[in-house]
Order: C-alpha cells, then sequence, then structure tokens
C-alpha cells in the first residue's frame, strides 16, 4: 500500500511529468513518557499526543567485544500524533506514562510559532498502527 504512492516530478531530459515511487516510513519500540493528551483545533479534528522514549545502547572502551569498558546511552524522546479516529481514541483511553508501545507511522516536519512569537522547528511522528506490549500504567484504568 505505501509503496503504490507516487510522487510527481519534472523530468529534466523530456520536460513531462514522470510517476516516481517514494517512501516515509518510522518504525519506534519505546515506553511513554506522559499520559497522551487530545486536542482540537477549531474545525480540525482531534488529535492524541503523547511523547516515547527509544533508548540506543554501546559499550565504549578496549573491546566492544569482551565485557571491558563502560555501558553507554542515549534516549531520544518521540512526538507522536494520532490522528486516526478509532486508534486516537484507543490510544488516548488506554496508554499510560511507562506503556511499552510499537509505532509505526510516517516522519513529518513542520514550524510553529511559539507563544514569545518565535518561529520554531517540530518534527512529529504521525501513527497509523500502535501496538500494546504492556500494560506499563494501564493497570489503573482497567
Amino acid at each position: 500500500q505505501v509503496l503504490r504512492q507516487f510522487v510527481r516530478h519534472e523530468s529534466d531530459t523530456v520536460g513531462s511529468l514522470v510517476l516516481e515511487r517514494s517512501m516515509n516510513r518510522v518504525q519506534l519500540l519505546g515506553r511513554v513518557g506522559q499520559d497522551p493528551i487530545m486536542r482540537q483545533v477549531e474545525g480540525k479534528n482531534p488529535v492524541t499526543i503523547f511523547s516515547l522514549a527509544t533508548n540506543e545502547m554501546w559499550r565504549t572502551g578496549e573491546s566492544e567485544v569482551t565485557q571491558g569498558g563502560d555501558i553507554s546511552q542515549k534516549t531520544t524522546w518521540h512526538r507522536i500524533s494520532v490522528f486516526r479516529p478509532g486508534l486516537r481514541d484507543v490510544t488516548y483511553q488506554y496508554v499510560k506514562k511507562g506503556s511499552r508501545l510499537y509505532v509505526e507511522g510516517k516522519i513529518d516536519y513542520g514550524e510553529y510559532t511559539d507563544k514569545n512569537n518565535v518561529r520554531r522547528q517540530a518534527t512529529t511522528i504521525i501513527a497509523d498502527n500502535v501496538i500494546f506490549l504492556s500494560d506499563g500504567g494501564m493497570k489503573d484504568k482497567v
């Protein structure tokens, strides 16, 4: 389904439009950083928003194969937005801080103006699939 999407561009040699395949796909496995919130801008569909942390670990030192050296870790935070109506509502209702999730979607780069009237860049993952891997903090909700 993803591979059937096309992007049009101008061909330098022919000057006509050519259909070209492209893909924007993201897969994340991590833990939720805060309980989701649901926002609705006037005239637009509501969206559920939460953060997801992914960790990268590696061994530093003399040898990465042996037990020597220190283990380093980097945590990356991702802003997840869920627009699909059924998925948006289930995510808002059942995802809690600490939940372990697998998220599939696409990456979206945008700009916004903050409250101090400064233009800022924002990177968001637009989720089209969320798989619950653990209850995390859901015990209170069920």
